[in-house]
């Protein structure tokens, strides 16, 4: 049965699935918002599911029922949304499951890691959303203040016709890294390599900021590391519906590890986002700036120029300024209080399958362009054209034999 969740003060009571290290994050994210409760704790190893419930007994919270699956859980306790946090290719049958038990829904990115699984997923949002069920998935740093800014500005007209977009994840990992288990570094059981895992978060923010990705074309590399399928290093360029144009770079060969990092520019103005903080924001304050700037022949046009960073976003999301307390929390936080929300008020999600959905499809069209040598559009890769092509990375010795 589900629990009235039409009352202003009643909590939402919580499922999670999967009890590993993201899954108890969600846990204690719930545990700090005053409009959830965590009521059940789902894992299919026993040991991890009370493990987490000991964690969350000890915090002085209610102990949560431990069940082995989803069906369980709903079948002992009245729950209102599941949260799932367990390995992707799970994800269609316990959203499936939590959907047809009428519970709203919370998907951990990535929404999948093949596009097959992506659309049943999306299906039954959409069925699922003409029954006043909320289906959303994780991508909270859409919801961290510098990057809230930034879309604010580029969709609202404040940075004038946004013209062009780099995103850059520019990490290191070891070969020990990729040594410390069999499934990392594997299409199979990665879904891919710097793109998919180290820089899906800084693509989706591009996407978002750009507009709808209409057509990219990628190349990508082995480059640095051994005994691995996936790429380490990839570049692309992206067209998208606006007219703008965006470079997407990711490795995971860059020592010792630099920062995440994206940037929108527009004919009024221009802004910077690092490591989820906003390194540079401007836009012109009035007419007569923007035609001075027409008249000059400098690199930067407006002499000058006042960096307003820290006008648009408290200290604590400015390069530079105090760190924000607990900001791993706090994310997710924003993310869920944007949830609850949603369910309360009968509105859609901040973030929608679909909208998981669209950067999915940008990182599987990176890699289809890169394998097949030729610009993909995302609507095809939405749309199951490219669902057979199995991607392939040259290695370094391929590739012109970079040295170690």
């Amino acid at each position: 049965m589900t629990a009235d969740t039409t009352s202003p003060t009643a909590p939402l009571r919580l499922a999670v699935v999967g009890a590993g290290v993201i899954g108890r994050h969600h846990a204690r994210v719930a545990l700090a918002n005053d409009g959830l409760v965590v009521v059940a704790l789902v894992d299919a190893v026993p040991a991890a599911a009370t493990g987490a419930a000991d964690e969350i007994e000890a915090s002085g919270a209610p102990r949560p029922l431990t069940t082995a699956t989803i069906e369980d859980a709903i079948a002992q306790i009245d729950i209102d949304v599941v949260a799932i946090c367990s390995p992707s290719g799970m994800h269609v049958q316990l959203a499936e499951a939590a959907l047809d038990a009428g519970k709203h829904v919370v998907i951990e990115k990535p929404l999948d890691t093949t596009m097959p699984r992506a659309r049943q997923i999306a299906a039954l949002a959409a069925a699922a959303r003409q029954r006043g069920l909320v289906v959303s998935v994780i991508s909270q740093h859409r919801f961290d203040p510098a990057s809230v800014a930034v879309a604010r500005a580029a969709h609202g007209g404040g940075f004038g016709r946004v013209t062009s977009g780099v995103a850059s994840v520019a990490w290191y990992r070891s070969q020990g890294y990729y040594d410390s288990g069999d499934w990392r570094g594997t299409w199979e059981l990665d879904g891919g390599g710097a793109v998919m895992n180290q820089g899906v978060h800084t693509v989706d923010l591009l996407v978002w900021s750009l507009g709808r990705p209409v057509e990219i074309s990628a190349q990508i590399g082995l480059l640095a590391h051994d005994r691995i399928e996936v790429e380490d290093t990839a570049v692309a360029t992206v067209r998208f519906d606006t007219g703008a144009l965006g470079v997407i770079h990711c490795t995971t060969a860059a020592y010792p590890g630099l920062s995440a990092r994206y940037a929108v520019y527009g004919t009024q103005g221009s802004a910077v986002v690092d490591d989820d903080r906003l390194a540079y924001f401007h836009v012109a304050p009035d007419a007569d700036t923007l035609q001075s700037a027409a008249t000059t022949a400098n690199a930067t046009a407006v002499a000058d120029a006042v960096d307003q960073k820290s006008d648009v976003v408290p200290t604590e999301h400015v390069v530079g300024g105090p760190p924000e307390a607990e900001h791993f929390l706090a994310g997710h936080g924003r993310q869920y209080d944007d949830i609850v929300d949603a369910i309360r008020t009968g509105r859609d999600p901040g973030v929608t399958v679909d909208d998981a959905l669209v950067s999915l499809a940008t990182v599987r069209g990176l890699y289809v362009s890169a394998t097949l040598g030729q610009p993909v559009r995302i609507d095809d890769v939405i749309d199951g054209r490219y669902d057979d092509v199995v991607p392939v990375v040259a290695a370094a010795a391929a590739a012109g034999g970079a040295t170690r």
